[in-house]
């Protein structure tokens, strides 16, 4: 039997990120993740690349990760935002808004690989990986779970509090009975890593279509990320399509400010819906990242807001000193997320409806908004802070200052 405070089930960014905000603070931490971190089958490292936000890099350094993540991340230091077919556009500027930069463009693998090797290196935090969880009991007074390793041993665990950080379709958040609200866009996120024949630079691109919105985020090595957002027929489509036909409607579909795109990698598609629990946390349980929550990728905020629940859970667990699993405790959680949890969502439902609606005087309102969002400093600089947060207290850790 083996017994700890917090149970962490799923070890993906978020899960493994909340485990090692707590390494070091003496509460005791079991960390289950099904899949090996360096396996081609992890499905939190793929393909993807994340766009991450000035608080998400605050987060990453007192973590002590983010010299390893900087080496692979490009800085947006620009981005620019238009309506396709139409006049409205946008542009924004790190240096107009005294910051470095918007955020860092990085590879999900990466960001997984730093996460992994520090959870190695510092200690403090069991894990289990890969191991299946086989099952999770929850009663009023602890947590037990039943683990098995690849060799097929079974191992209980008893923990005061078990934390699902096991993605949209959350296991641990249907045992512990709370209900999961799901909108389907009917769109579905077709991405790759292109080349053009010029340089991505540090220039971010969103393009709103008729079908979806159209994101190029800039790589390291000078090619860009692409996330193209399109029906699920026509997602299907672009997937079979050979590289020189996919390239040219690409090409047709986003318009040539990146340059011309002459190279692309390997395509691959993921459904696009909006869940929401209906609470973050149940009896002995918290929810994180995408269980709690999964979004739209179309204001790159998924990730940035899972940290920050991440961040804050580990802050107010560190500063318990007695049963990190007790009620008060977990309602206190919820209320200090729910702003910016509840306007992070908004804001992203937001701007996917916003740009689909394809009503006259919705277009027009929707690129004079544009033109003056594009004129108007302080509007720019209140999208700027988007991802530090909506509302209610920000995360020791997103502030600069160690977890407890």
């Amino acid at each position: 039997m083996t017994d700890v405070d917090v149970a962490v089930v799923g070890g993906g960014m978020v899960g493994a990120s909340f485990a090692l905000a707590l390494a070091g603070t003496g509460v005791r931490v079991l960390l289950i993740e099904s899949v090996a971190p360096d396996s081609d089958a992890q499905p939190s490292f793929d393909e993807r690349t994340s766009a991450l936000g000035n608080a998400t890099r605050r987060i990453f350094q007192g973590l002590g990760v983010w010299d390893a993540i900087a080496r692979e991340a490009a800085p947006i230091r620009n981005i620019h935002i238009s309506d396709a077919g139409r006049f409205g556009f946008a542009r924004l500027r790190a240096e107009e808004q005294g910051i470095e930069a918007f955020g860092y463009a990085v590879a999900n693998r990466a960001i997984g690989a730093a996460l992994w090797s520090r959870l190695r290196e510092v200690g403090g935090v069991e894990l289990r990986v890969p191991a299946a969880t086989e099952s999770v009991e929850i009663t009023s007074e602890a947590v037990h779970l039943t683990i098995s390793g690849d060799a097929g041993i079974r191992e209980h665990v008893t923990a005061r509090l078990v934390v699902a950080a096991d993605g949209a379709h959350s296991s641990v958040r249907q045992v512990a009975g709370i209900v999961a609200e799901v909108e389907d866009y009917d769109q579905v996120a077709v991405v790759a890593n292109v080349a053009t024949d010029q340089s991505a630079g540090d220039t971010a691109f969103e393009r709103f279509t008729s079908a979806g919105p159209l994101a190029l985020l800039p790589l390291r090595d000078g090619r860009f990320t692409v996330i193209w957002t399109m029906r699920p027929d026509a997602a299907t489509r672009a997937l079979a399509l050979d590289e020189t036909t996919f390239l040219q409607e690409l090409q047709q579909r986003f318009g040539w400010r990146a340059g011309r795109f002459v190279r692309v990698g390997r395509r691959v598609s993921y459904p696009l819906k909006l869940m929401r629990a209906a609470e973050m946390v149940g009896p002995r349980t918290a929810l994180i990242g995408n269980a709690a929550q999964t979004l739209h990728p179309v204001a790159a905020q998924g990730f940035n807001l899972g940290l920050r629940d991440a961040a804050m859970l580990a802050e107010i667990i560190a500063a318990s000193d007695g049963d990190v699993g007790a009620p008060e405790l977990l309602q206190r959680f919820s209320q200090w997320r729910a702003a910016d949890r509840q306007g992070v969502i908004r804001f992203t439902d937001g701007l996917v409806r916003l740009f689909v609606d394809s009503r006259r005087p919705v277009t027009l309102l929707r690129d004079l908004g544009l033109f003056l969002f594009d004129v108007t400093p302080p509007a720019k600089r209140a999208l700027a802070r988007v991802s530090l947060g909506f509302a209610g207290p920000s995360p020791r850790l997103a502030r600069g200052l160690p977890v407890r």
